[in-house]
């Protein structure tokens, strides 16, 4: 892992000094709410539904065990809402839950104390409120966390795949450029007030696990015939409210001109990017729109950063060492601890079919941790889970784990011969279920539970769906598949790219879901693609389960041998899954559709 510089320590602590300070004049009056809006986005904090939302950066998703510990410190100590908002939130629920026509689903607990990891490797609490703001940023800049620039319109935290520096289909370990870019980017002040929010991930494997083209630079990284690395360069993916797949700009960028391209892409957004309307802002759009046009005029302010300006931001190899001398292979110790799990098991083979890796290292393996358990929400984990998660890094894997964009958590050192151990450790915490990319190991937003943006509630779908397929048997026979769900066009919980993809959507006043078909993130079971065939009007929440066991029906009723569920898809085309979705709806409610 990165090791913060003295530099780098000093830099966390004065900004969490200079947020307490804005704060307080905040509070004292000297400051508006429109005033401190920026500045309390630019250190990640929300105004959500019912509290503020704190999100914080876990730069390419790499995170301590201390790290962790101080997270879990504050979901206990200062995730804790107010008694008059907590039952304020419950009771709105309950009503909503309620006017649904035949909602037979339980409203969702609204927890507290706990911490939600997101598709882009960041942590967020739901209940911490402003006037603890101040201390949470003390606590943070302690372990060398922060929530700089995880909102606001500027670049973003930075991500990567998971397994970057380990996986055995891996080309180049992009930890070090992540790193370098999250360094130039912080409070960059060409780039602090973009037209809109910008976000940027490397993949340094042949697989892309990090969902690159989705983003508003995707960096694929690569060597070429004369053994130099590079990369290439995507612009202009996102979701939304018009999902694009990035174009490709630069087939070979070498890596010490990585800075400078950024920097010419972002200028240009940063010129000709609209701002009279902040859902037609995004780079995606501009891409979209100029085409070409865009491309030229990138290499054209490319050319002038070089050549007018000596190429400023030029990644010398001294640089470059510095910061890869920190990603180096920690010290490794086997835990070589007892364990009673049969090795030749049911469930424990399924648990090293689906949940472990191979490594780049002979005698070491990557283990995934579920987040996908009973009771919790795709990505929640509370104080004590998180704890725990901090004792088995520290027990099986050199104290570092690494949060996965499909948020579960990765142990990255682990011995081969401790997967027993770590097996009986993790099924007592619930975190050893068999799922990895399986239909339980879904993405959710939070949804309406707490986002004042959703149009509908996620979570308890999400709930639903796992209660209904709880079979391990049925799992497996069912295959890889990724079911993907927003609570509104935002599309946090990346329903564009679900093979199946779940869209709350508004109706009078009353949630409803739309439920698409074909997307896909760019994993090696199918390439990037848009998720835009909606299977027939919105459904019920008390519907959608039904529907989702429709189109697996369907499903497994056309595929040939040995294919998934998105090949069959694709084969079969859409019109049988759209049938037996519409045939699934619930008959005392063809009023209520009509």
């Amino acid at each position: 892992m990165y090791q913060y510089t003295d530099f780098d320590k000093q830099f966390v602590k004065l900004r969490a000094q200079q947020f307490r300070d804005q704060l307080e004049r905040w509070e004292r009056g000297e400051m508006t709410d429109d005033q401190l809006l920026p500045l309390r986005l630019q250190n990640g904090w929300y105004i959500q539904r019912y509290a503020p939302m704190a999100r914080i950066a876990v730069p390419y998703g790499e995170v301590s065990s201390l790290q962790l510990r101080t997270l879990a410190h504050i979901a206990r100590e200062y995730d804790r809402p107010e008694p008059e908002l907590l039952a304020q939130a419950q009771a709105t629920q309950d009503a909503l839950e309620a006017s649904q026509p035949g909602a037979t689903l339980l409203a969702p607990q609204l927890r507290y104390g706990y911490g939600h990891f997101t598709t882009r490797t960041n942590c967020q609490f739901n209940w911490i409120p402003l006037s603890k703001a101040a201390d949470v940023m003390d606590l943070l800049a302690s372990v060398s966390m922060h929530g700089i620039q995880t909102s606001g319109n500027d670049i973003r935290n930075i991500t990567c795949d998971a397994w970057e520096g380990i996986a055995e289909d891996g080309i180049v370990d992009c930890r070090p450029f992540a790193e370098i870019t999250r360094q130039w980017s912080s409070l960059h002040p060409e780039f602090s007030y973009l037209p809109r929010k910008f976000k940027i991930a490397f993949n340094g494997a042949k697989e892309d696990r990090a969902a690159i083209g989705w983003y508003d630079i995707g960096l694929q990284a690569l060597k070429n015939e004369a053994g130099e690395v590079g990369f290439t360069v995507l612009v202009g993916g996102g979701m939304g409210r018009t999902p694009i797949i990035g174009s490709v700009v630069r087939e070979f960028l070498p890596w010490a001109e990585l800075l400078n391209y950024i920097e010419a892409i972002i200028r240009v957004y940063n010129g000709y990017g609209r701002r009279d309307n902040k859902w037609k802002a995004r780079i995606k759009i501009l891409v979209k729109s100029e085409g070409q046009a865009f491309i030229d005029a990138v290499e054209k302010e490319y050319a002038a950063i070089v050549e007018l300006d000596g190429a400023p931001h030029r990644i010398t190899q001294a640089e470059f060492d510095r910061v890869a001398s920190h990603f180096v292979i920690p010290e490794l110790k086997a835990a070589n601890l007892e364990s009673k799990v049969d090795p030749k098991g049911q469930l424990y083979q399924r648990w090293i079919a689906q949940n472990v890796r191979g490594h780049q290292l002979p005698g070491m393996k990557t283990v995934t941790l579920s987040f996908k358990r009973a009771g919790f929400a795709p990505g929640d984990a509370d104080a004590a889970t998180m704890e725990a998660l901090a004792e088995l890094a520290e027990k099986f894997s050199a104290a570092e784990a690494r949060l996965t964009h499909e948020q579960n958590l990765l142990l990255p050192w682990v011995f081969e011969s401790d997967l027993p151990a770590l097996y009986e450790a993790a099924r007592k915490l619930g975190l050893a279920t068999p799922n990895i990319g399986l239909l339980t190991d879904m993405i959710a937003c939070p949804g309406g539970d707490f986002c004042s943006l959703a149009n509908a509630r996620s979570l308890h779908i999400a709930h639903a769906v796992t209660e209904r397929y709880q079979d391990l048997d049925e799992l497996f026979d069912i295959g890889p598949i990724d079911l993907h769900m927003s609570g509104c066009i935002n599309s946090c919980g990346h329903h564009h790219s679900g093979h199946i993809g779940i869209l709350g959507v508004d109706k009078d006043g009353k949630e409803w879901y739309q439920i698409t078909l074909g997307g896909a993130d760019g994993t090696a079971l199918s390439g990037p693609s848009i998720g835009g065939k909606v299977v027939g009007p919105a459904f019920t929440a008390a519907e959608v389960p039904d529907v989702i066991e429709a189109l697996l029906d369907s499903y497994r009723a056309q595929r040939l041998p040995e294919e998934h569920f998105i090949d069959t898809l694709r084969r079969a085309g859409h019109e049988a899954f759209k049938a037996a979705a519409n045939a699934a709806r619930h008959p005392r409610l063809e009023e209520s559709h009509a």
